[in-house]
């Protein structure tokens, strides 16, 4: 039985990862190196570094802490001007008309998750907010997920977790949470193959949807036992 829904922040509620690779592409560039695919896939939906890699490439010698405040401050205004990605704000008014419980679970801090839930009037529908502050461990270690399920007093079984990125998935599935990937134009087309289903947008997304999605699955590992 469906009692909760859990989503993650970055790209998935917010398209940030978009201005946040602008602005870190922007950043390699300037000390003539490209950012691969690969490397910055190992950054979303987790607190691995991109600066870091790029100190790497130039060097301990070369200060890159004006650039980082630079290009930072640059995503953190580009952001401020986003709205909830399609289908978000939607999907969060049906689960809350059907009772459900709802969290968000994100590897970034609170103050930067909870200050764009708030700008965007998600914040106060939710049950939980489970953020890098509150874990040993983010993604695609199970932590954040396992501290939103105990949040919102509900199993892994009756839950489904939405994501944007592998690392999330990864994340959620290791939690035991029905998991639903749901690529952003940075991460489409990036193999999502641990995600239990794998949609487009949360455009007309309804909870009595979610709710098939979980009983089928349920159905079909019970056949498989």
């Amino acid at each position: 039985m469906l009692r909760a829904l859990i989503f993650d922040f970055d790209g998935l509620i917010v398209d940030t990862e978009s201005s946040s690779l602008s602005a870190v592409q922007e950043a390699y560039r300037r000390h003539g190196h490209d950012l691969s695919s690969e490397q910055w896939r190992l950054c979303v939906g987790s607190t691995v570094d991109p600066y870091d890699h790029l100190q790497q490439l130039v060097g301990p010698d070369v200060d890159l802490t004006t650039l980082r405040e630079e290009m930072d401050a640059r995503h953190r205004a580009e952001a401020a001007q986003l709205g909830a990605r399609p289908g978000l704000v939607e999907l969060v008014a049906d689960a809350v008309t059907a009772g459900l419980r709802l969290a968000v679970a994100s590897s970034s801090s609170r103050r930067w998750v909870e200050g764009h839930l708030e700008r965007i009037a998600v914040l106060q529908e939710l049950h939980a907010v489970r953020c890098r502050d509150d874990v040993r461990q983010t993604k695609p270690a199970p932590d954040v997920y396992l501290a939103a399920l105990d949040g919102l007093g509900v199993r892994a079984s009756e839950a489904v977790a939405f994501e944007d990125s592998p690392n999330g998935v990864q994340a959620a599935r290791a939690a035991g949470i029905y998991t639903v990937a749901v690529p952003n134009g940075v991460t489409r087309g990036w193999p999502f193959d641990h995600a239990d289903r794998v949609i487009g947008s949360l455009h007309g997304i309804t909870v009595q949807a979610v709710e098939g999605w979980l009983g089928a699955c349920a159905a079909e590992r019970s056949e498989a036992k």
